[in-house]
């Protein structure tokens, strides 16, 4: 370790290999949309060579390709099949039999990376289960992830992959960090690494007209977690009424939608930012599903739309009730949040307040960036936790 911190310390760029599961097609494409901003964030810094073993999309020239075309296609086809923690959790029987072959595949590259690389990224901390006991590694951890680690013996697996190893894992939020340090305190550091938000969304000018019919958002997957209560709460406030309701985003449950829902499946997030964004009154999630810290909260925050959300603890970790969103734990309280969304100096207020705080806290993805390289540098100097 200490020949490699001299080595990086007089010039030489830290060499980092990224590896993901998921990863979008091009920046239209919402799948794994993160791991392309990240990977071309930090490929564009002068202090790292990073390599990318993920699933085929576009890619910047300043990121290498890790992914043989065998590799590639298969990561592909378990991408358009609902990704790995999708198979997980519909049937752990195959679930667990796609997971021994990613963990084939993953052995295969680090094997093949092997003397070429300083570090791991991983993301999804399965990920990490090859990875050869000389290298240091940096595991990114969302929300998603929570779930997969009630999985019989993961955690007991985990820990013993992480010992006599430099490791940090990263939560993307703050509330994941307590029940990850009671799983994994003793043998790795644990600290948040929040995402970045691209900057056309801080420099978009909303366009909202408070005179009429309130217009409203909600982003996201469509399952019966990810709805939460939204059909039954919303119905009494937007049927036959001065508001209308927009959801976006792919069918992945069958779902019986009401006629007076506007549902326009998948949406890109330039026509978010373009189209949607700039004249809506606001943003609602009612999701019950295990969150880290949902990306497309972020995007609304830094173009100034206030957010209505469940009291889930990744919400109340994000937001700040009254001062940069509104939290809701009832059909009331949901009514209540929209009216006074309604109202345009309350609405401009909290949509303000929003992205002040999440410029500050947050930033762009090289600022996102930069929070990882400094990582990367304790990984090399043998960080212990």
């Amino acid at each position: 370790m200490k020949a490699k911190a001299m080595q990086t310390d007089q010039g030489r760029a830290l060499r980092v290999l990224m590896v993901a599961t998921s990863y979008p097609a091009n920046l239209n494409d919402w799948r794994g949309l993160f791991i392309r901003h990240l990977a071309d964030a930090l490929g564009r810094r002068q202090d790292l060579s990073v390599s990318l073993w993920a699933p085929p999309g576009e890619r910047t020239p300043a990121v290498a390709n890790a992914s043989l075309i065998a590799e590639s296609d298969w990561l592909a086809g378990l991408m358009q099949s609902g990704g790995i923690a999708h198979a997980l959790r519909s049937n752990i029987l195959r679930g667990g039999w796609v997971a021994l072959k990613l963990l084939r595949h993953l052995r295969h590259v680090y094997q093949r990376q092997a003397g070429r690389i300083d570090l791991l990224h991983c993301n999804w901390l399965q990920t990490m289960l090859p990875a050869p006991r000389h290298l240091p590694v940096l595991v990114t951890v969302l929300g998603t992830d929570m779930r997969l680690l009630k999985l019989p013996l993961m955690p007991a697996l985990l820990r013993a992959t992480m010992r006599k190893r430099p490791i940090i894992i990263c939560p993307n939020a703050d509330w994941m960090e307590v029940p990850l340090r009671g799983l994994f305190g003793q043998v790795a550091k644990v600290q948040t690494v929040p995402f970045g938000i691209d900057a056309a969304w801080f420099n978009l000018q909303r366009r909202v007209h408070f005179s009429g019919a309130s217009r409203w958002l909600v982003v996201s997957r469509l399952t019966r977690d990810k709805l939460g209560p939204l059909l039954e709460w919303s119905e009494p406030l937007f049927k036959n009424q001065p508001r209308e309701l927009h959801l976006f985003g792919p069918m992945q449950e069958p779902i019986e939608l009401p006629t007076w829902l506007h549902y326009h499946g998948p949406v890109t997030p330039a026509q978010l930012c373009e189209t949607w964004f700039t004249q809506a009154h606001g943003l609602i999630t009612l999701s019950r599903h295990s969150e880290g810290r949902p990306q497309v909260m972020l995007e609304a925050m830094a173009a100034g739309l206030p957010i209505v959300a469940s009291q889930l603890p990744a919400h109340a970790d994000l937001l700040t009730h009254e001062s940069t969103g509104l939290l809701c734990n009832s059909r009331e309280t949901f009514a209540i949040s929209l009216r006074r969304l309604e109202n345009s100096d309350e609405n401009l207020r909290i949509g303000s307040s929003a992205r002040a705080w999440v410029r500050e806290a947050i930033g762009t993805w090289d600022d996102c960036a930069a929070r990882y390289a400094e990582l990367y540098r304790v990984l090399i100097a043998g960080v212990q936790p």
